[in-house]
């Protein structure tokens, strides 16, 4: 079954077309949260998601925000700002659908996390010695994850201690050995210095997975940012991916 992963969406319209137009027919849809935070378009962002077929999503730590299921305190000033004016402008639809997802999902032999398997909203995996006390937290031979915004992966050598970590590129190509923890990076926000909207395509019967990434013209969601007067350094950012 050929299947698109995406996460960290973060309202970002025009990043979002721009995965769909480019990746081809799919069988599913696997979203690891954070459809909205930091962008103008949390509405139409979530509209396009929830109309997806075969959509299986989870709940991100900026969807959860935007609940107010958490505590604003535990942000930097600028998504502060972002998540307040995204809690006004959220339909009451909007939030029914993101206050249904639930927090992690398991799909045959892939939990889907967006933080990590061990705290799915909040703890981000960037280092093999967080990733290797992760493997611990879940029993499927695969962990899907996102909120770091990066593309990264971490296979486990041995089921004790050694695991490696790999940067993903474009168009790389990782054939999956169990076990692993996957990173697609971030559709709407990417923050490995690449300005292109991330996203992987899985072949669940081959197991292969496959890093992709596509041009959006970001400049249109910066002007969109600056017009409901959001944050400047969430438009600056789009243009050099960090």
């Amino acid at each position: 079954m050929k299947t698109l992963v995406i996460s960290d969406i973060h309202a970002n319209l025009p990043a979002l077309e721009a995965v769909f137009d480019h990746c081809g027919p799919v069988d599913a849809v696997w979203c690891l949260g954070d459809l909205v935070g930091y962008g103008p378009d949390p509405n139409e962002c979530v509209e396009r998601i929830r109309a997806i077929p075969n959509l299986f999503c989870i709940l991100g730590n900026h969807d959860a925000a935007a609940l107010g299921q958490l505590d604003l305190a535990a942000f930097n000033f600028d998504a502060q700002q972002s998540t307040l004016w995204t809690q006004l402008t959220l339909s009451q639809e909007n939030k029914k659908f993101l206050l249904n997802l639930p927090e992690t999902r398991t799909i045959g032999q892939f939990t889907l996390a967006h933080g990590s398997p061990h705290n799915p909203i909040w703890e981000y995996v960037l280092d093999t010695y967080t990733a290797r006390v992760n493997f611990q937290f879940f029993n499927t031979s695969y962990c899907l994850i996102g909120h770091s915004h990066l593309p990264l992966s971490f296979i486990q050598a041995s089921e004790i201690t050694e695991v490696e970590m790999r940067i993903m590129h474009e168009s790389q190509t990782l054939a999956l050995t169990p076990r692993a923890i996957l990173n697609p990076g971030s559709v709407g926000q990417p923050r490995d210095h690449d300005s292109r909207a991330s996203y992987a395509i899985l072949d669940t019967e081959t197991l292969q997975w496959e890093l992709k990434r596509v041009h959006y013209p970001y400049e249109i969601v910066q002007e969109r940012i600056r017009r409901f007067n959001l944050p400047d350094r969430h438009a600056l950012r789009l243009a050099y991916g960090w």
